[in-house]
């Protein structure tokens, strides 16, 4: 496929991943930026999350524990800005679309990143980046034609003073780009306020449920996606046809069985279909129906004794 090339509408766009997490996070203090947990999950796992279907993921920084395997690379000498490291974790890639990201971004979606692959090849820019609520650039919330990031780091690398300590605005400023407006995947926290109203926004109701299922997922090692609907009407089938109690204990049974069985999706949503309708026996017990036929017309309590 040429660089160029169309893809077809909902095709999923390859591409590799660079994320920078070396900085120094000055308006933090010199906290562990990437470390900080929004939801119960480091940062840089909720970036390594949204950024999984990468061919390489590229993480430039010291070496740290991440909840999925990476490469390592790291921008010489250590702290030398964020354009020298970009050309660091470059020099591990080969897709022809790279997906540069800041580790810092807690509402990230992989949506997000196929969003930006699409405006690239639809619009045949250099590069596509998300713009912020205030409608400024996100350089490190974007994707690139890895040809034109390499070309224009060549050219930079060549002058006087080389990579170090160049503002990203240097090499963007080379690019012809496209913008994607998307105000909360942009939200990055580089502040202590912004990490306070991360950490407020995930529980409020249209997103707290979604974000403990993936903490929950990512803290035990499942990569496994479910209908959650389905399970939400079984425990409320459970709970409202045979007690409170069942329903947690029932949501748990489905899930043992479908690992017991293959496992999948298909595994939990067969096991969820049996005990909801078992539920709903009950309920019809319970509430007279399904009487069996005794036979004789006799409809209710003990026979009457043999006369012989």
């Amino acid at each position: 496929m040429t660089d160029n090339a169309p893809v077809a509408p909902g095709t999923p766009v390859p591409y590799d991943a660079v994320v920078l997490a070396g900085g120094g996070a000055r308006r933090l203090g010199g906290a562990d930026k990437p470390g900080l947990r929004v939801g119960g999950r480091a940062l840089i796992d909720r970036v390594l999350a949204a950024c999984a279907d990468a061919g390489t993921t590229v993480v430039v920084a010291d070496r740290r524990p991440t909840a999925r395997p990476v490469c390592w690379a790291r921008e010489e000498p250590p702290g030398a800005g964020p354009v020298a490291a970009l050309e660091a974790g470059l020099r591990l890639t080969t897709a022809e679309h790279t997906v540069v990201l800041s580790a810092d971004l807690p509402f990230l979606q992989p949506a997000t990143l196929q969003r930006l692959l699409s405006a690239l090849g639809e619009t045949g820019a250099d590069g596509a980046l998300l713009a912020d609520a205030d409608g400024r650039d996100q350089p490190l919330v974007a994707a690139y034609r890895t040809a034109a990031l390499r070309r224009e780091l060549a050219a930079l690398a060549a002058g006087p003073d080389g990579l170090v300590g160049l503002p990203l605005r240097r090499l963007t400023g080379a690019l012809r780009l496209t913008r994607v407006p998307d105000p909360l995947a942009s939200f990055d926290c580089d502040t202590w306020e912004d990490l306070v109203n991360a950490r407020a926004r995930i529980r409020e109701h249209g997103h707290v449920l979604d974000e403990w299922i993936s903490a929950v997922k990512n803290e035990l090692g499942i990569d496994l996606d479910v209908d959650t609907g389905a399970l939400l009407d079984l425990a409320r089938d459970a709970a409202h046809s045979v007690a409170r109690p069942a329903a947690p204990l029932t949501t748990f049974l489905v899930g043992y069985a479908a690992a017991q069985g293959k496992g999948g999706p298909e595994a939990v949503a067969e096991a969820a279909r049996k005990a909801a309708a078992l539920a709903l026996r009950w309920e019809e017990e319970s509430n007279g129906g399904g009487k069996e036929s005794s036979g004789g017309g006799n409809s209710g309590g003990p026979s009457a004794p043999d006369a012989g």
